[in-house]
């Protein structure tokens, strides 16, 4: 939680963008929801053959002013309920294209802007440690952090955070059609939660250690890259080719075996949904036949109540998904702000004189420099002095 509060910090500059962005993507969710709640009056009001082709817009107008809201306001091409939910369908599809691609496009603004920041200050903070700090850290340990982790991060704070609010607002007006359509059946929805929550929770645990184990095999892999290729004279000067070929082919192993521990740790999920969604939509068909039967709901509403479950059904397994890749990305965020952490070995005492600018020369006078490595001073200058 810690790791996600500071990188949320690096989007504070691109809240002009991210706000926007949500609530473009909130109006993609209730349009999808409203297109299912057009179902309804087609089948009450249309298809049954008892009421003809009734105007749909009389029940959603107060009886006292029907004739005088669809004389004025209401063209009477538009009175006829296969008109206006045509008209409906085709208005609220076009719209939900518009507001998704702008809030797409908005919320991947802010993603990549938080990801260009955050690898700007670990370069920087990277590049103003110490000497002792290089000795530390392998170059593939480094480079692995700067790209690999933050490409990490980078695909859940862009493309995966805006898929995420989309279906996050699908299923949060999904579920509002759900109860209004099948108050009575709702409720066996909230028995599957906590299966639900606990399944993600303990896959997502998984996935972050198996994640962790990945990314160190990965930067061993690019440690042995970088010492045998700028170092390529002195492996061929002992013809080590076959040793250190040897060594990439083993780091290379287990950087495959533990791609399948992270694979399979997160594969799970969506079998585990597959079943408590089919578990639940089969209780619901069972149950809702017995609505229909003693008159408790109508068809259309039985209809778009289990057309509304179906279409919870992708965003609930797609949570799945989302929440194994911000994992990743937390575990990929802790290394990267451990690299921030450091505090240098070499610090200003308190007090520290600011030197005067350069002029024209420096003198070093009896100067002398030590490391503290775990409680043991080592001595690398004694007494030396420049001119």
């Amino acid at each position: 939680m810690r790791q996600l509060t500071r990188l949320l910090r690096f989007l504070v500059p691109y809240w002009w963008q991210f706000i926007p962005s949500v609530l473009l993507l909130a109006s993609v969710g209730f349009l999808d929801a409203f297109r299912v709640l057009l179902v309804g009056p087609i089948l009450d009001r249309v298809l049954n053959p008892s009421s003809g082709s009734e105007n749909i817009l009389l029940f959603t107008i107060p009886h006292t002013h029907r004739t005088i809201y669809l004389q004025r306001f209401v063209p009477s091409h538009f009175h006829n309920a296969w008109t206006v939910v045509a008209f409906a369908f085709v208005a609220s599809t076009i719209l939900k294209g518009i507001f998704d691609y702008a809030g797409t496009y908005l919320v991947n603004y802010a993603g990549y802007g938080l990801i260009t920041d955050l690898r700007n200050s670990l370069y920087n903070s990277v590049l103003r440690r110490s000497a002792a700090f290089f000795q530390k850290h392998t170059t593939g340990t480094l480079v692995s952090t700067i790209v690999s982790d933050i490409e990490r991060v980078q695909f859940a704070m862009s493309s995966i955070l805006a898929e995420f609010l989309q279906q996050f607002f699908t299923f949060v007006f999904t579920i509002a059609v759900v109860i209004v359509k099948g108050r009575e059946l709702s409720w066996l929805l909230l028995l599957f939660v906590p299966f639900i929550i606990l399944s993600a929770w303990r896959i997502g645990r998984r996935v972050r250690s198996t994640t962790r184990r990945g990314q160190d095999k990965l930067a061993d892999i690019q440690n042995i890259l970088h010492e045998t290729i700028t170092g390529n004279r002195i492996v061929k000067a002992f013809s080590m080719e076959g040793w250190e070929f040897a060594r990439f082919r083993n780091a290379a192993q287990r950087l495959f075996r533990a791609n399948l521990r992270s694979v399979a740790a997160a594969a799970i999920s969506s079998p585990l949904m597959d079943i408590f969604g089919a578990i639940a939509i089969a209780l619901l068909l069972l149950l809702g036949r017995e609505q229909i039967v003693h008159g408790w709901m109508t068809t259309g509403d039985f209809f778009v109540f289990i057309v509304a479950v179906f279409k919870l059904y992708d965003p609930v397994r797609k949570f799945a998904l989302f929440h194994n890749s911000f994992q990743q990305a937390i575990g990929a965020s802790s290394e990267i702000f451990k690299f921030m952490d450091v505090q240098d070995e070499v610090r200003d005492k308190p007090g520290a004189p600011v030197l005067p600018p350069f002029s024209k020369k420096i003198t070093f006078e009896d100067v002398s420099f030590c490391y503290d490595s775990e409680g043991v001073q080592r001595e690398v200058l004694r007494n030396i002095g420049l001119v």
